[in-house]
């Protein structure tokens, strides 16, 4: 790691220990019991081909790459510390990280979604955070369409041939804010307002966690390069069996 790196992980330091280190509350993803009980079942059913795809993802990236499995466990564990960092918003959940662009990069969105679930039955169960009538749901926005948009956008700015850093910036905090999105657009189709409907009620839980979203959004982008300039200077020959570094690129 040279002098440049290691000043951009000081003060990504830094600023995440300031800024990211969130308070204890009782709030959830979606919260246990919040959703009615015919979305709980209709984002389930959803999820479940993204979860099958996501197993057979994961199955043949360990199959051609055993040494693969640490730096999945990282990517889980990123996405478990970040998504528990939780901070009061709307009535119902909350607004945190979510640290699935780092695995949606790294391994593609497909296998974010056996991640994304795993870690959401864990806190459900261990930190009453989320809940199990709600884990489809939570699940879809968190899991799934996060991860597809993060991708996307780091696929897009490498073929437009943006700065890498850039680039994974972009990703992991977009997808963290189209996270919200979702959320919000779950919450409207449940609840839509009585004086306008779905469109006023999503515009609502939007303006809600906007300001507490976009500062979290803007400190797991950083976080995200923080963590593949590590992986890039500990763990290269496991990035580059990931194709993520292709011979001596950094």
């Amino acid at each position: 790691m040279n002098k440049k790196e290691k000043r951009i992980v000081a003060l990504a330091a830094a600023f995440a220990l300031i800024f990211g280190v969130a308070p204890a509350a009782n709030a959830m993803h979606i919260m246990e019991g919040y959703l009615p009980p015919q979305f709980c079942i209709i984002w389930g059913v959803i999820c479940i081909p993204f979860i099958a795809i996501g197993y057979l993802s994961i199955k043949k990236t360990l199959a051609e790459n055993r040494r693969a499995i640490t730096i999945l466990a990282m990517a889980g564990a990123f996405v478990f510390v970040l998504s528990s960092l939780k901070i009061p918003s709307v009535t119902g959940s909350c607004s945190h990280m979510t640290g699935t662009g780092l695995g949606a990069i790294l391994f593609g969105p497909s296998a974010v979604s056996i991640l994304g679930i795993i870690v959401l039955v864990f806190q459900a169960i261990l930190l009453a955070h989320g809940g199990i009538t709600t884990l489809g749901a939570n699940t879809f926005s968190m899991a799934i369409a996060g991860p597809f948009v993060s991708y996307g956008i780091y696929r897009l700015c490498k073929a437009l041939k943006v700065n890498k850093y850039v680039g994974i910036f972009l990703a992991a905090s977009i997808g963290d804010l189209f996270t919200y999105c979702v959320t919000s657009i779950q919450l409207a189709l449940a609840y839509p307002s009585e004086n306008g409907g779905f469109i006023v009620s999503a515009a609502k839980f939007l303006a809600v966690f906007a300001p507490t979203q976009v500062p979290l959004a803007v400190i797991e982008g950083i976080l995200t390069v923080v963590i593949i300039i590590g992986l890039e200077t500990y763990a290269k020959s496991e990035l580059t069996g990931l194709g993520l570094v292709k011979g001596g690129e950094n």
